[in-house]
């Protein structure tokens, strides 16, 4: 049974449903707290021998920019293992933002921020499980790809499911392992019933079930083309735009409560900050140890600030909500640095690179530009296979154990994050199953340059069926058995083709993946094997494992709403109305 950590504030309005069927003996109370905090297992977090064997840990992840914590651990554990996180896109130019980020390398494979004062282990080829959200957020908690999670394409508003529930994620095994446990931001793994995030392993979630271009606003922001904000009478609904949602406003949860709809997108920031910073604060104080996930919209379309871009001379929307992003990393951070610093890791960062259709608004792909694609029309961005849909700078912290301003060429992926901090937390990995990411502690503490030999990217919309692997990396090159481009800034979209032989790029020579090997060079003749016997290796393996199967069913009546009677949904139940009863 899934129990919820009650709202971070005492709000008779946040107190959900889940927590008011629970029984006594499954709550315990903190003296700090105003209100019980439960766990699914509560004598076993609460008993001495726990308390004596977890010091404390504490993991925070970042997504979209995505950002991963993981904090104080057993002594004897920091002393015999390692460990490192993850974060999502920007764009493509160099700017000066000010005192505090001295430079901002703007890449839309992701947010390259360089702070002086923060420094960090950076990982340069570091890849997500797939180039679209829900597929990359599954196989980021489960540590498994899509063919095996049973996550292959994105969730709608309409969705009946999600992630299935006979997958196992990393909140349930932390949580699992004694650790308070909390989800802010982006979901985007099913928000009907069981699948929403209180049911999936997180005591706490405030965040948005979708992305934040999934439902209409107040505050619609930068977007291309852009929508319009939630009609206010229905006559303005009958105007329909193609990919606007004017029907359904985006809701805001906080557990299993829509707090606001449609969300305040100027303010959603600092109510993550605040709700982080709240839950830092009092998972530090209770002995326990911890796990945050924050996977944050920043990057994403539309881009909306709570400033306006004309009192930031110079400076872009896009570069503008970078800055804005980089802050409120920076703030959690500092509070971790008050709180936990010596035990605590931060791993940050991305899900796929740039969304190419949205021109200025999505970034660049840096130097990833798979010009062998672009050539032949479309994007090699977002939703491809190309290096510029997946590669994902990331940046590691933890202070006196993670190796300092240095950068590791090692080749890791989002897959590892799952079995990483499982390891850390000295937790099991589920059984009866295969997993597609590792143990990479080592290489975090900078004990090890053992990364994966091979990687597999799963097709996520640009070219053959969703989550198919026809595209791999062995070492440093990189086979294509199909390409396809995604829809591009001028419209065009790349031309779906079969490659048999195989394209075969060296990425060591030609990160632009612009001219693959002569089929009759001998570097190609080596190659060739090599790469379609680990294609056919992983096709097996997942065939004969525990497979999951998403269901992709739709049905009007679970879209999020809190208020039928109005328009567009609309509700007053406001999280600063709360906030200000409270």
């Amino acid at each position: 049974m899934y129990t919820t950590l009650s709202s971070l504030e005492e709000c008779p309005c946040d107190i959900n449903a889940n927590r008011r069927k629970l029984s006594k003996t499954q709550r315990t109370h903190f003296s700090f707290l105003p209100f019980p905090v439960t766990f699914s297992k509560c004598a076993s977090v609460t008993s001495g021998h726990v308390k004596q064997r977890l010091v404390q840990r504490f993991s925070l992840i970042m997504k979209g920019c995505v950002f991963f914590q993981m904090g104080k651990v057993h002594k004897n554990f920091l002393n015999s293992t390692s460990s490192a996180l993850t974060y999502k896109t920007c764009p493509g130019k160099l700017s000066v933002q000010g005192a505090k980020i001295t430079k901002v390398i703007r890449t839309s494979v992701c947010c390259s921020v360089f702070i002086p004062r923060r420094p960090s282990w950076r990982f340069i080829d570091f890849h997500s499980a797939a180039s679209t959200c829900s597929p990359s957020r599954a196989s980021l908690l489960t540590g498994r790809l899509g063919l095996r999670n049973g996550v292959t394409h994105n969730f709608a508003v309409t969705s009946v499911a999600g992630l299935p529930l006979n997958e196992t994620t990393l909140g349930d095994v932390l949580k699992e392992a004694g650790y308070l446990t909390a989800a802010i931001g982006k979901w985007h793994l099913g928000h009907n019933g069981p699948y929403h995030p209180n049911f999936r392993g997180f005591d706490y979630y405030l965040g948005i079930p979708y992305s934040h271009d999934m439902g209409c606003t107040d505050t619609p922001g930068y977007n291309l083309p852009p929508c319009p904000a939630c009609p206010r009478h229905s006559a303005a609904m009958r105007k329909h735009q193609k990919d606007c949602y004017p029907e359904i406003a985006l809701p805001l949860f906080e557990n299993l409560t829509i707090v606001q709809q449609p969300v305040d997108l100027t303010s959603l920031a600092a109510k993550y900050r605040e709700k982080a910073i709240q839950f830092i604060h009092y998972a530090s104080r209770s002995g326990h140890p911890f796990f945050l996930y924050i996977a944050l919209a920043h990057m994403h379309v539309p881009l909306t600030l709570a400033q306006p871009t004309w009192d930031l001379p110079g400076q872009d929307p896009y570069g503008a909500n970078l800055r804005e992003m980089d802050a409120l990393v920076g703030r959690i951070k500092d509070k971790v640095d008050s709180t936990a610093k010596e035990n605590t890791l931060l791993w940050f960062t991305g899900d796929n690179g740039p969304w190419a259709e949205k021109c200025d608004y999505a970034g660049s792909v840096g130097p990833y530009t798979g010009r062998w694609q672009t050539r032949r029309g479309g994007s090699s961005a977002k939703q491809t296979t190309w290096e510029g849909g997946h590669r994902v700078p990331t940046l590691a912290y933890w202070a006196g154990k993670i190796p300092a301003n240095a950068t590791s060429p090692v080749m890791l992926s989002t897959l590892d994050i799952f079995p990483t901090l499982v390891s850390l937390a000295n937790a099991s990995l589920p059984p009866n199953r295969q997993f597609d990411g590792m143990d990479v502690s080592e290489v975090l503490f900078g004990r090890s340059n053992k990364g994966h030999q091979t990687l597999f990217h799963p097709n996520s919309g640009a070219a053959g069926k969703y989550g198919e692997i026809q595209a791999l990396r062995v070492d440093q090159y990189k086979a294509f058995y199909l390409t396809g481009g995604a829809k591009a800034c001028d419209g065009s979209i790349g031309k779906e083709r079969r490659h048999q032989p195989p394209l075969i790029f060296n990425l060591q020579h030609d990160i632009q993946e612009a001219a693959p090997l002569d089929i009759e060079t001998a570097e190609y003749r080596a190659v060739l094997p090599v790469a379609n016997k680990a294609l056919l290796d992983i096709l097996w393996n997942i065939a004969t494992d525990n497979v999951s199967t998403a269901d992709y069913s739709h049905d009007p009546a679970v879209t999020p709403c809190c208020n039928p009677q109005h328009l567009v949904c609309r509700c007053q139940l406001a999280y600063s109305n709360s906030s200000q009863r409270c």
